[in-house]
């Protein structure tokens, strides 16, 4: 296919952006928490159920969506993603007016989880097969826009929530996204197999490492490698998302802030969690992925050991500030991480399953933390655990090897050099 036909690869990347910042959204729910407490008197724990929900089912929508598009193309997935994640927003206005809760774990639980999640593959897999020259920098720059999302989302949200109420809140957001996700999936498409950029040759030490098969995703299963990989991510997560999930309770109660100042802490741990999917996969691009995952677990051992004993409020943003920055950056470098070990072909599949391990680390660590802190009344104890698990975990990055096609029995052709 001649390059002139060819779509532009910088109008997909913009649309992976567009569509990723609305479905970033998850991450602003707290806007709806009290609103929702506080006009159908449910239990704080009853509404916090629908953010887990959302998250495990996200976990859902990746294997579903990813697998789809390696078969049917990237836009078909994303387009159905906008229509189910638009749906479920409005199906949670519909909730919200008739009082329903179980109607609301349908609507904002499994159908936006579910779309969430169908979307957020589709992007990531895509890009990766039109920048291998950029690879870590691009798929961080499409994860960043998820990061930015509850940014965007909350402070509109809430002022539409104290001027109209939830239920319209929840039907405007709806119709917004399912309509700029669906308009960005018109601009989604792989590129012809085996493309690559005019000229172009791998030439960092990163790039030649990548692996030159394309597994299928029964082969990627069949390795130890996915398993590290889907480990790698758990990790990383289990650890940012149990202080994301505490971040304002936990600043007025350590250092005494403000009400008004803990919020400020949510902002920042947002924020940086956007930057930091674009830093650290920019890094990954010239010291490697595993070196950066070594480097996330390194700097969230030092901080989660100094965070009980800081009593400085600049110094206990700046430690929320590198938690956000690690916690994104899991997510900047994994796209990548993925596609140097298993190829670029059967991405979407392989990195859906891996994503499952976003939906299962939201379980763990915010129900531990949550427990201990109201057995033992302080968030310390529930702190040092998961500096001595990532003090474990500082192992895995050292013992990352690309997976050999030959070691693993596998049968297939190397993708062509030639392009």
């Amino acid at each position: 296919m001649a390059s002139e036909k060819l779509p532009n690869r910088w109008g997909i990347a913009l649309a992976a952006v567009l569509m990723q910042i609305c479905l970033g959204a998850v991450y602003g729910w707290s806007v709806f928490k009290k609103p929702l407490m506080g006009t159908e008197h449910w239990a704080e724990t009853s509404v916090q159920l629908n953010f887990t929900l959302a998250i495990f089912f996200l976990g859902v929508g990746t294997i579903i969506g990813g697998l789809w598009q390696d078969k049917a193309g990237p836009r078909k997935v994303a387009a159905t993603a906008g229509i189910i994640y638009g749906i479920g927003y409005m199906l949670s206005g519909v909730a919200a007016s008739q009082h329903s809760l179980d109607l609301l774990y349908i609507g904002y639980g499994v159908l936006t989880g579910i779309g969430m999640g169908m979307g957020y593959i589709c992007p990531v897999a895509t890009l990766v097969k039109w920048f291998p020259d950029m690879r870590g920098l691009m798929t961080g720059v499409a994860v960043c826009g998820y990061g930015f999302g509850a940014a965007i989302m909350s402070p509109v949200a809430a002022w539409e929530i104290i001027k109209y109420g939830i239920a319209p809140t929840f039907w405007t957001l709806g119709i917004i996204y399912l309509v700029v996700v669906f308009a960005a999936a018109q601009f989604y498409a792989n590129p012809p197999q085996g493309w690559r950029p005019a000229g172009w040759e791998p030439r960092t030490a990163v790039a030649k490492a990548a692996g030159t098969y394309d597994f299928t995703v029964g082969e990627a299963l069949g390795t130890w490698q996915f398993y590290l990989l889907f480990a790698l991510l758990f990790l990383n997560v289990s650890a940012g998302i149990m202080i994301i999930s505490q971040a304002s309770p936990m600043a007025q109660e350590m250092v005494g802030m403000s009400v008004l100042q803990a919020a400020g802490m949510v902002g920042l741990i947002s924020l940086c969690n956007g930057l930091g999917r674009v830093f650290w996969a920019f890094v990954s691009d010239h010291i490697g992925r595993a070196r950066v995952y070594f480097l996330l677990f390194l700097i969230q051992v030092i901080v989660f050991f100094m965070l009980p004993r800081i009593h400085d409020l600049t110094v206990f943003s700046l430690s929320f500030a590198l938690i956000g920055l690690c916690y994104g950056g899991g997510f900047g470098t994994m796209p990548s991480f993925t596609a140097d070990f298993f190829g670029a072909k059967a991405m979407g599949g392989i990195y859906g399953i891996i994503l499952l391990a976003w939906g299962l680390a939201a379980i763990p660590s915010p129900i531990m933390i949550a427990h201990i802190h109201q057995s033992l009344g302080k968030y310390g104890p529930a702190v040092n655990v998961i500096t001595i698990v990532m003090l474990c975990s500082l192992v895995l990055p050292l013992i990352a090897r690309r997976p050999s096609r030959e070691k693993a029995g596998l049968a297939g052709t190397p993708i062509p050099a030639h392009r």
